[in-house]
Parts: structure tokens; sequence; C-alpha cells
């Protein structure tokens, strides 16, 4: 009897065992399968803020609308198979399809930034070439300071990109336009209108509303909830900083800082997101509104003429500034943080997009400064 008792205890322990061992796997296929639904929905939004928000942002060049946008399409569309198949050569770290998609989408929107410093001044097939050059120096920046490659740099905190995406993008393109910026170029005024103005607003605002999704694309699930209101709390302040330096500047408000500047605290708490308490994302989001405003209202003129470039779309104000802000606010707001590190990681970011956006910017001037800016008429037919 007590023989039989030994057998059915072991055959329930083993028919146990197997059962917990197959709702275990269970279990862990169901969160796979989570995960990757909420990565395929994050993804859908980050490309939302690709053509739809950077797109529109682009449009307040009045006669240069359908350019701006068909340039967008192309930069997204060349940048996404080109990123996945560098990173598909067998050298780099295996990752899932959606999370390699979605640092795809993240190589598309520096694309996008380094691209706004020269709107309105190249060719539409010299956006196909700029493309082509920027994303290996991307990845290249990626693969130096993200994953640490060469064990130089260590530890960086920049989960939403204030650093390897904002400031690289800008940077990179603030240097190439010094080679694609004529004297000619300098004089021809950049014009706006009423309805250009209202779509570039469009554009912020789509930005504004699916940021949460690009800066928390790929962190933990259970540091999603934290991450989306930190976001939006930054955004709030900069939104806020915006508003009253513009008034403060110009005595009214101006449309091009309300669309630009207000995003100044998204690019800055990419940094910090996935850290810093609410009250730190709502200190964060006005200094970064204030240094964007002040960016545009009082520095870019200067900084343009010193540089003799111009930057079409303030990239250095909205997303280069802020960028750096935002990357040395983490070290005083990330527990455990190297500073060293965060250092080499902001310095090595800045000297390679500064030597590749020199060296991508000489490249694309062989093929000729474009004799027409900011107009339409110059690549599409039935221009008024």
């Amino acid at each position: 009897m007590k023989r039989n008792y030994i057998k059915f205890v072991a055959l329930f322990a083993t028919v146990f065992g197997f059962a917990s061992n197959a709702y275990s796997q269970d279990i862990n296929n169901t969160v796979s399968s989570i995960l990757e639904v909420q990565q395929y929905n994050r993804a859908i939004h980050i490309m939302a803020m690709l053509l739809l928000g950077f797109g529109f942002l682009m449009v307040f060049v009045k006669k240069y609308g359908r350019s701006a946008l068909t340039a967008t399409f192309l930069l997204v569309s060349v940048s996404l198979p080109m990123y996945l198949a560098v990173k598909a050569l067998g050298i780099f770290e295996a990752k899932g399809e959606i999370e390699q998609f979605i640092l795809a989408e993240f190589g598309a929107a520096s694309l996008l930034i380094a691209a706004g410093a020269l709107l309105g001044r190249i060719k539409m097939h010299q956006y196909i070439l700029l493309g082509i050059l920027f994303i290996p120096f991307y990845i290249l920046n990626e693969l130096v300071v993200v994953e640490d490659y060469f064990q130089f740099v260590g530890t960086v905190a920049d989960t939403g990109g204030s650093i390897v995406i904002h400031s690289f993008g800008a940077i990179f393109g603030i240097s190439a336009a010094i080679s694609l910026t004529s004297r000619a170029q300098m004089e021809e005024p950049i014009e706006s209108d009423a309805t250009s103005d209202r779509f570039s607003l469009l554009g912020s605002m789509v930005l504004w509303v699916f940021w949460p999704s690009f800066c928390a694309a790929l962190v933990p699930v259970e540091l999603v909830p934290a991450s989306v209101v930190n976001v939006f709390i930054a955004l709030s302040g900069s939104t806020i900083a915006t508003y009253i330096a513009s008034v403060s500047i110009r005595g009214k408000i101006s449309a091009a800082d309300i669309a630009n500047a207000a995003l100044a605290g998204g690019v800055a708490i990419g940094a910090t997101f996935d850290h810093a308490t609410h009250f730190e994302a709502m200190v964060i989001g006005l200094v970064a509104g204030a240094i964007s405003t002040i960016g545009f209202g009082i520095l870019q003129e200067k900084q343009q003429n010193f540089h003799k470039i111009i930057d079409s779309c303030g990239v250095s104000n909205l997303h280069g500034l802020p960028g750096i802000f935002g990357g040395l606010a983490a070290i005083v707001v990330v527990d455990g943080l190297n500073p060293v590190s965060q250092l080499k990681g902001i310095a090595i970011t800045i000297i390679i997009a500064v030597l590749a956006g020199l060296l991508s910017g000489k490249i694309i001037s062989l093929m000729g400064l474009s004799p027409k800016v900011y107009d339409d008429a110059l690549e599409f037919e039935d221009v008024d």
C-alpha cells in the first residue's frame, strides 16, 4: 500500500511538472506576443511622427510644401531599408523583427532632423544621397556610443535618443550645410504665410501626441506608464516656457517658436524619461523650452552668420542644444550613472557627427548647388 502511494505521488509530480513547464512556456509565449503587439503599435505611432509630424512641420516654407513632403517620403523610404540591410550583415547583435524596425525608425528620425538644416537648398535626388551617406555614420555612432562596441564609452543614459538621435542629426545637418550653403542662398529669405504656419503647427501637434511612443518604444512594459507621463509633462513644460519666452523676446507669439520650441521638452527628456520623477521632467521641459526659444529668437542669426550657413528649420535650436542639455541632465537625474561615460557619449557623438557631416556635405556638393531655393517650381509640374 505504501509502495503504491509512493508511485502515485511520483506519477502526480511528473505529470504536474510537465503541465507546469507547459504552462510556464505558454505564459512566456503570451508575454512575448503582448510585447511584440505593443512594439508594433509604437512602431506605427513613430511612423506617423516621421511622415505626418516631421513632414508637415517642414511645410512652413510657403512655396516649398510639396517638396518638403516629398523629401520626407524619400528620406524615410531610403533610410528604413538601408538601416535594416546594414544591420543584417551579421556583425551586429541580433534583435527581434519589430525591435530592429523601431531602431531603423530612430535612424530615419535622425536623418529627417539632419535634412531640416538643408531644407529647400538641395535638389530632390540629393536628399536621397544624403540618406545613403547618413545612415552608415548613424549606425557607427550607435555602435560606438549605445552598444559600446569598443568598450571605451561605458553605459550612457539615452534611451529616447536625446544624444544619439537628436543631437547627432542636428550637428550632422549643420556640418553638412557648411558645404551646401552658397553666398547667394544666404541672402534668400525663408518666407511663410498663414497657411504654411497652420500646417507646420499641425505637424508639431502630431509629434507632440506620439512622442511618448517614440521615447518608450523599447522600454520594459513596467516602465511604460511612468515614461508616458514624464514625456507629456516635459512637453507641457516646454510648451509653457516657449510661450513665455517667445512673448518676452518678440513682444508677440511667434508661430515658428510654438511649432518648434514647444517640442524641446520631448527632445531633452529622451535621456532621462525612464528615470526622472515627474517634478524633474517638468523642470527639464521648462528649461529645454526656454533654451530652444532663446536659440530661435536670439542665437540662430548669430550662429548662421558665424558659420556662414542657413539652418532652414533651426534644428540646432530644437534638437541640438536641447539634446545636449538632456544628455547633461542625466548626470544629475540618473542614479548610479558614471558622469565620465555620459560625457564621453556626448563628446564622441559630436565628433562623429561633425566629421561625417562635413564629409557628406562635400560629397553632396559635387552634384552642384540648387539654382533656385525654397520653391516647388524647380522640380514639380503645374506649380503656380
